[in-house]
């Protein structure tokens, strides 16, 4: 059978999933590369996998393991697979998966303990660190609040290296019902910021307990009025000459201080 081409109507039909409307219409998102493809193997149901023949030769296991679990496996065209790609030099390998995120009180139980929310997030490639960091020190979730990018986005989906598939993934625009649900969950919620009357080496007391760490807008930091809404805002102290730390850095460093203490007290 000669290759699909990207007039081929199968895939016509997955490019327009590089859009977020069609994503959020179909309810599903295009997983790229063999690290995101093999991820999405092992997680979640994946309806579709386009590969090309220099893609074949180079992940064959990757493709009998698609075609062994029954998923519908089609050789394409370099030029079909630029276009499912929204990167310069496409890897050759492209999964259509079901979309990821659930309700918030889906992802929050009684033993959770750490949660990463960053709030209205732009930048796909921080909020796919993030969640990669956020899986890293065994958070329970990753919840973007208020005007944040699709998780699915995918420039995110690459960023989080996998991590995406490993941890609940939650998406609610509406951030004061977030900060409420985290309340009545009994999560503490901690906000970073530069003039907080915690500073993060003298809060271990305070993160050995369930806590929700903010984390602001890349260009504005933290909304005034949500991190009012935190029962303490932390410093991260700064002892070089830098004037502030980037969002996906200053979540780093925040959520392995959280869980650096979490399993020592465990």
């Amino acid at each position: 059978m000669d290759p699909f081409t990207e007039r081929t109507p199968r895939v016509v039909s997955a490019v327009k999933l590089l859009r977020g409307a069609e994503r959020r219409k179909a309810g599903r998102f295009l997983a790229e590369g063999e690290n995101a493809v093999t991820e999405a193997l092992a997680s979640v149901p994946v309806h579709e996998l386009f590969f090309t023949a220099n893609a074949a030769a180079r992940y064959p296991d990757l493709i009998e393991k698609a075609r062994v679990a029954g998923v519908r496996s089609s050789l394409v065209t370099d030029r079909a697979i630029r276009a499912l790609s929204d990167t310069v030099t496409p890897p050759g390998v492209v999964a259509v998966c079901d979309l990821l995120d659930m309700p918030l009180d889906a992802a929050l139980s009684s033993t959770t303990r750490l949660l990463a929310v960053p709030v209205a997030i732009g930048e796909p490639g921080n909020a796919g660190t993030v969640i990669r960091v956020a899986d890293a020190v065994g958070a329970d979730a990753a919840i973007l609040a208020g005007d944040s990018v699709d998780p699915h986005n995918g420039k995110c989906v690459r960023s989080s290296a996998g991590s995406l598939f490993h941890l609940p993934i939650v998406r609610e625009r509406n951030t004061d019902v977030v900060l409420d649900t985290l309340s009545g969950a009994g999560i503490q919620i901690l906000a970073t910021a530069a003039d907080g009357e915690v500073d993060l080496d003298e809060a271990d007391d305070l993160l050995a307990r369930p806590t929700a760490w903010l984390f602001g807008n890349e260009a504005h930091g933290l909304d005034p009025a949500v991190a009012a809404r935190a029962d303490h805002r932390v410093r991260i102290p700064i002892r070089g000459r830098a004037e502030s730390l980037n969002l996906a850095t200053a979540a780093s460093i925040c959520l392995y201080a959280s869980a650096r203490v979490q399993h020592r007290d465990s």
